[in-house]
C-alpha cells in the first residue's frame, strides 16, 4: 500500500506512525513527498511496484474543503514565513480565499486543489476527521495499533468566510466540495 501526503492532513504525523513498517518513505523534497496520484502512477509506481509485479493499493486522506484552506492559511501565517512572499501574516482568510480563486494566485495564495491532488482515484480515501477510520484501517493492513501524534500543527485562527466568498469558492472548486460530499456521504453508511 502506499501513503499518498495530500498537504495538510496529517500525513506528517502518520509518517512518523507508520516509519518501522515502511519499506521506503519519500520525505522530500516536498514535490515528491506531496506527489499527487498522476504523478505517482506516472513517475513512481513502477519503482515502487516493481514494474507491476506487486500493486500498491493507494491511500489518502482528504479534508473539507473550507477547512483545509484554513489549515494551510494559519500554517502560512507562522513568524517564521513573517516577510517571505508565501506569508499570510496580516491578510484576512477571506483576502487569502480571494487570492486563492484569482486566475493568477500570488504566492501566499497558491497551495493547489485536493480534488486536482486526486485526480485519478485511489482505492481508499479518507475524511481527515475520520482518525479512527484511517487508524483502524492502516492497523488491520500492519497488524498492530497505530497512534499518532499532533506533529506540524498550524496556529490558531479564524477562518471567518463572507457568504459572497464562500459562495465563489464552491462554484469555483465544485470538483473539491463534489468529492468531499461523495466521501461525507459513504463515511456516514
Amino acid at each position: 500500500m502506499a501513503l499518498l501526503a495530500v498537504p495538510k492532513t496529517g500525513t506528517t504525523a502518520l509518517e512518523l506512525a507508520l516509519a518501522p513498517d515502511a519499506d521506503a518513505a519519500v520525505l522530500n523534497p516536498p514535490g515528491l513527498k506531496h506527489c499527487n496520484v498522476r504523478k505517482f502512477r506516472r513517475d513512481l509506481s513502477g519503482f515502487f511496484e516493481q514494474n507491476g509485479r506487486r500493486p500498491l493499493e493507494l491511500v489518502a486522506t482528504m479534508r473539507e474543503p473550507v477547512d483545509w484552506l484554513g489549515s494551510w492559511y494559519r500554517y502560512r501565517s507562522r513568524d517564521a514565513l513573517n516577510g517571505q512572499p508565501n506569508s499570510t501574516a496580516g491578510i484576512t482568510f477571506d483576502a487569502f480565499v480571494e487570492a486563492y480563486l484569482s486566475h493568477s494566485p500570488p504566492p501566499f495564495a497558491k497551495v493547489g486543489s485536493q480534488a486536482n491532488f486526486l485526480e485519478g482515484g485511489v482505492d481508499h480515501l479518507f475524511a481527515y476527521g475520520d482518525q479512527k477510520g484511517l487508524l483502524g484501517f492502516l492497523g488491520d493492513r500492519l497488524g498492530r495499533t497505530i497512534e499518532t501524534q499532533p506533529t506540524n500543527v498550524s496556529p490558531r485562527g479564524s477562518i471567518a468566510l463572507s457568504a459572497s466568498t464562500l459562495a465563489t469558492f464552491k462554484v469555483e472548486y465544485k470538483a473539491d466540495f463534489e468529492l468531499w460530499d461523495s466521501l461525507r456521504k459513504v463515511s456516514s453508511r
